[in-house]
């Protein structure tokens, strides 16, 4: 007894930890207060469905090294179990309420999880990835050829206000949805942030690093990369009853290859590397879906360009970006590089403003001229994109833009550099 009391050890509490997740719970709560308008909840609820959706692609591709082209399989499939359930439950056949819903759309991805998992997670790498592809693809072809249940091209609609309100919820107002989502949103982040330090999510980083020495330590690496699936599963049918609810309706697209890529471009926009890197990912890649293809429909061309330039650029995500500036601040070197990076950024606003009047005058030209000839806004100001002045401008900004920013850009990388010299001296 005396032995095992001298084993115990007091653990301190972790008050980054729990600051962090109370900010993050606190600034959800107050989000549709200081954006009260109908198309920032909309956003906002779509952040938060995208957000649980690609923290839970990352369980495969950041924590267990799994490259997946099918992930909304179990997305979609949840939503459509989710959907089904909701009309048997407004139609009196069951009792179902609606916050209980992404359970249900979760369990289902977790049944489907089982289902594919076993015959995708034979395989690791490459061959992963094609059967993951393959098994998409038959799933929206079956979405096609069985309108009985996915409801043919028009999907499956529905209604989410059903019963009789609980303490004045609905479900009707966009904004009792939002908080729906960001509920179960906090939720299912705080679950796989708590998985990432189980030990099944140890041993999925460890056959993600090394499987040959995991199984040769005695770990069956298929069983682990399964079990790893169906979780994910779990959470990605969350997001998608989550979505099913949000708009009232599921489609093909819902289970469709565009978006299994799309929860890629998110998760490695935003880092995979990096828990909240996909937290970030998910909230860029819906900001240029919704917010910015309401602007300009050359909002796939932006999207395009900007994924490039993160895989030349910053491989690791815009997570790693912030990582960089948390080791300058804690190290008392930020000081030094905030005046290269205002210069740099100053400079990097030219080549965007080139950039985006490039491309929307062409976009008019090209293909827009027919339905109202080429005159446009931008920026608050009117201009014939076919005439000589815009183009003029747009040369002149591309070559002072380009020029300063490639200055700027190298006194940047030169100052950084000496920076990491000096770490690597010993520095303080």
């Amino acid at each position: 007894m005396a032995g095992a009391k001298s084993k115990l050890r007091y653990r301190p509490l972790n008050l980054g930890r729990w600051l962090t997740w109370g900010l993050t719970a606190l600034v959800m709560a107050l989000l549709p207060q200081l954006f009260s308008h109908g198309f920032a909840i909309t956003l906002m609820s779509q952040m938060g469905v995208a957000i649980i959706f690609a923290l839970s692609y990352n369980m495969l591709l950041g924590q267990s090294g799994m490259l997946s082209f099918g992930h909304a399989v179990y997305a979609g499939l949840g939503a459509y179990i989710a959907v089904h359930t909701l009309n048997l439950a407004a139609n009196g056949q069951i009792w179902m309420p609606v916050s209980l819903l992404p359970l249900v759309g979760g369990l289902a991805g977790a049944f489907f999880g089982v289902l594919f998992g076993y015959v995708t997670t034979k395989r690791a790498g490459t061959t992963f990835a094609m059967i993951t592809l393959g098994i998409g693809e038959l799933v929206f072809s079956c979405s096609l050829m069985f309108p009985e249940f996915f409801g043919g091209e028009g999907g499956i609609t529905t209604n989410r206000v059903i019963g009789k309100p609980f303490l004045g919820i609905t479900f009707g107002p966009g904004v009792q949805v939002y908080y729906l989502i960001a509920v179960w949103c906090l939720i299912s982040m705080a679950l796989m942030y708590a998985w990432s330090h189980t030990p099944l999510g140890r041993i999925a980083n460890a056959v993600r690093d090394n499987p040959e020495r995991a199984e040769f330590v005695g770990y069956d690496t298929q069983r682990v990369r399964w079990l790893t699936l169906i979780i994910s599963a779990f959470f990605a049918g969350i997001s998608g009853a989550l979505s099913m609810i949000n708009f009232e309706i599921v489609t093909a697209e819902n289970v469709s290859s565009a978006r299994s890529g799309g929860v890629l471009l998110a998760t490695f926009i935003g880092g995979v590397g990096y828990f909240f890197g996909p937290v970030i990912g998910a909230c860029v890649f819906v900001f240029f879906v919704v917010a910015l293809s309401n602007y300009t429909e050359a909002w796939l061309l932006y999207l395009g360009l900007f994924f490039m330039l993160m895989v030349m650029f910053a491989p690791g995500g815009i997570a790693s970006l912030v990582m960089m500036q948390v080791q300058l601040i804690a190290r008392k070197r930020f000081g030094r590089m905030a005046p290269h990076y205002l210069a740099a950024g100053a400079s990097g606003l030219l080549v965007l403003a080139a950039l985006i009047l490039t491309v929307e005058m062409t976009y008019k030209v090209s293909v827009n001229s027919s339905g109202g000839g080429t005159s446009m806004h931008l920026l608050g100001i009117d201009f014939d994109a076919a005439a000589a002045a815009p183009w003029a401008v747009a040369i002149g900004l591309w070559i002072v833009g380009g020029w300063l920013f490639n200055t700027t850009r190298k006194r940047v990388a030169r100052v950084w550099g000496e920076i990491q010299a000096e770490f690597l001296q010993g520095g303080s």
